[in-house]
């Protein structure tokens, strides 16, 4: 960002503060979410994978239903009473709990699935409520034509965040194997062994302590909203809003037409993140290790791909990189699923990997990988200028609240696509027209967006 990308009285620092707020967040994502934890639970933890799967399914729809429920309200009450670093302050105090208390969830532990399923959702509001707020300081910090770099650069720096974390985790503190040792054949730095998971189990302390040392720039540097109620007043005030503005939607209509867009080409984004790992697995019968290098490689193309999106959003505006976005993500879910073994785009044959071949070394997974890395730097420009488009389009003086609505309507449907696949996958018996229905949302959530009017 340069020096003349801030508000008056926004310092560089102010704005660094903001955008490492990204890149303190996302290890939980990454980590306790998708690569360590979260597999540790299912895999290990619980009696079953499937009794795992259905209890994990289940506290992250309670937590989604937690946020959709209070995050357009909370939203609100901030707006009325100024100040969102309070109310970081507050749901910061519950993401630290919760990752903390996944260390304990340990096998053979008296409510060991309690306490990992309790600190999961603690964990998660925290992590979503404190998005919904950080998201509402945007417009006070740069101006309008600089949204989108601010936007792109922070979800960069989360991607590259996340990415070091896993590297770290993955190559220096989780054993793994009878031999104890991490990937880089070393003993774990922390003396941890593979029989007790500590390694799996020790993501949540490190995501809170991590989350501790770069959440702490935004509390010094970055400017808040001067306080305008207390909160008692707050509260009614906000109340009074959200009403005021569901009963006032079509003075809004552009917005909702935006949310609504929005609800489902990013739960589109939820099939896509499984997508890779998915066919990677079905396909090319690939290890874990190598699902986590092919994530890995996503997770570099999707940080590049955000960043310059930031950039490009500024000069040609959010609704245009959105909807490119949506449209290379389209294609590329296809290209994704006509690879096969032993041949790519349906028809083209080409010889199968090897059983004891090189990574990635058959010509099927070096296209395979190319296009998830195509799709990877779609993905991070969507995510980036979606929340760019919406500080374009809400009034300021209800942004946070508006934000709320966006983490409603994220939440309100995230079930849909995946439960889609599940059920046209049993009714087809076949794995790829199972996926199809990420093409549906994407195809809705693109149609939406075309009625999208890029202005207050």
């Amino acid at each position: 960002m340069s020096d003349e990308a801030e508000k008056p009285g926004v310092s560089k620092k102010g704005i660094w503060g903001w955008i490492l707020y990204d890149w303190a967040a996302q290890p939980y994502f990454t980590l306790i979410l998708t690569f360590t934890f979260g597999p540790y639970f299912v895999a290990k933890l619980a009696a079953t994978p499937e009794i795992g799967q259905s209890f994990w399914t289940g506290a992250t729809a309670v937590a989604g239903l937690i946020i959709a429920i209070c995050s357009p309200f909370l939203g609100a009450v901030s707006d009325a009473g100024g100040p969102r670093k309070p109310w970081i302050a507050v749901f910061s105090i519950f993401f630290i709990a919760g990752c903390s208390a996944l260390w304990w969830a340990a096998p053979g532990v008296n409510y060991a699935i309690y306490i990992a399923l309790a600190g999961f959702v603690v964990a998660t509001v925290g992590a979503e409520f404190g998005i919904v707020f950080t998201n509402g300081m945007m417009s006070d910090l740069v101006p309008k034509n600089k949204i989108g770099r601010l936007s792109g650069t922070g979800w960069a720096m989360g991607y590259v965040g996340g990415l070091l974390t896993l590297i770290i985790m993955v190559l220096l503190i989780i054993p793994g194997g009878d031999e104890n040792l991490t990937m880089l054949g070393m003993p774990s730095l922390l003396g941890f062994e593979t029989t007790s998971f500590e390694g799996e189990r020790f993501s949540g302390p490190f995501a809170a302590m991590w989350y501790v040392v770069f959440v702490i720039p935004l509390f010094l540097f970055t400017p808040d909203a001067p306080r305008r109620l207390k909160l008692k007043e707050a509260t009614l005030a906000g109340l009074k809003q959200l009403k005021q503005t569901f009963s006032m939607w079509r003075d809004y209509k552009n917005v909702f037409v935006f949310l609504g867009a929005s609800m489902i080409y990013r739960d589109a984004l939820v099939g896509v993140f499984a997508l890779g790992g998915i066919v990677g697995a079905a396909v090319f019968d690939w290890p874990i290790t190598t699902v986590g290098i092919y994530g890995i490689l996503l997770s570099i193309s999707g940080a590049i791909g955000a960043y310059i999106g930031g950039k490009l959003d500024d000069h040609f505006g959010p609704k245009t990189i959105i909807i490119l976005g949506i449209t290379i993500l389209f294609f590329g879910t296809i290209a994704t699923l006509s690879i096969g073994k032993d041949y790519i785009f349906f028809f083209y044959p080409v010889v199968a990997p090897l059983a004891d071949g090189p990574l990635f070394g058959a010509v099927s997974e070096q296209v395979f990988v190319a296009v998830g890395a195509f799709v990877g730097l779609a993905v991070g420009p969507v995510q980036a200028a979606s929340r760019s488009m919406l500080v374009h389009i809400a009034p300021e003086e209800k942004i946070t609240e508006f934000f709320g609505l966006y983490a409603l309507s994220g939440k309100a449907t995230s079930f849909g696509v995946p439960v889609s696949i599940a059920i046209v996958t049993a009714l087809s018996q076949n794995f790829r027209i199972g996926l199809t229905p990420i093409l549906v949302a994407f195809a809705i959530g693109l149609i939406g967006m075309l009625m999208v009017r890029e202005e207050r």
